[in-house]
């Protein structure tokens, strides 16, 4: 308790709390995008692998509710930031050249987080929710080979396709800021290894949100 106290009351803790957090959502954006990716060109490798993660007890009841947590985590913390950093500023923005001094990545970080929320909740509603319902509600008989139709059947609607697209498009912009602020968060600050940092960080935030994209375009386009 006094740990989670302090992450809430000092600033270079809340800022070191919400670098963890983004650290672990980067990894398992990576290993998410690794599994769905397997749907291009093996459904029976997305089946096998969606069925293990989907049954696994270890990943049902011990990972994914601390991804959950770490999801809520991450962006309630990033409201808090934001609201704090809008109270310690002294001077208003625009005097002090914000534009001039910082990226747009870096000021609307907030605008494409709440965008990404909305997404993330409206991708719960489409996956996540009647997982759960199927297996622990409704009790349905599990078929392994399920999981690729599924998945499929979920881009056949040119709406859905657009919204994830662009969900994923300012993705990218959020982790070409937060990518390399993460990491000088939690002190990882060097000459030497910093530009790299930055350029790991840039191809990050570029390859794996289009990645996603390219899956709904090619599943999408396959449906026609």
């Amino acid at each position: 308790m006094s740990w989670l106290k302090q992450t809430f009351t000092s600033s270079i803790g809340r800022k070191y709390a919400m670098a963890l957090s983004a650290l672990f959502l980067i990894i398992f954006l990576l290993q998410h995008f690794a599994i769905n990716f397997t749907s291009v060109f093996s459904e029976k490798t997305f089946n096998e692998l969606s069925h293990f993660m989907g049954t696994n007890p270890l990943v049902q009841f011990a990972l994914q509710p601390v991804l959950i947590f770490g999801v809520v985590y991450h962006f309630v913390m990033g409201f808090v930031l934001e609201i704090k950093n809008n109270k310690a500023r002294n001077v208003k923005y625009a005097m002090n050249k914000g534009e001039a001094n910082s990226t747009w990545f870096s000021r609307n970080m907030i605008v494409s987080g709440l965008v990404i929320l909305a997404f993330l909740v409206v991708h719960f509603y489409d996956f996540w929710i009647p997982e759960i319902l199927h297996k622990y509600v409704e009790f349905a008989p599990e078929d392994p080979n399920r999981y690729w139709t599924e998945t499929v059947e979920k881009f056949h609607d040119p709406i859905r396709v657009g919204i994830y697209s662009l969900s994923f498009v300012l993705l990218s912009m959020h982790l070409l800021h937060g990518f390399q602020s993460a990491f000088q968060s939690v002190g990882a600050r060097h000459s030497k290894y910093t530009p790299l940092i930055a350029k790991i960080g840039k191809i990050y935030a570029i390859a794996i949100p289009a990645g996603f994209i390219f899956i709904a375009l090619y599943h999408h386009l396959n449906a026609l």
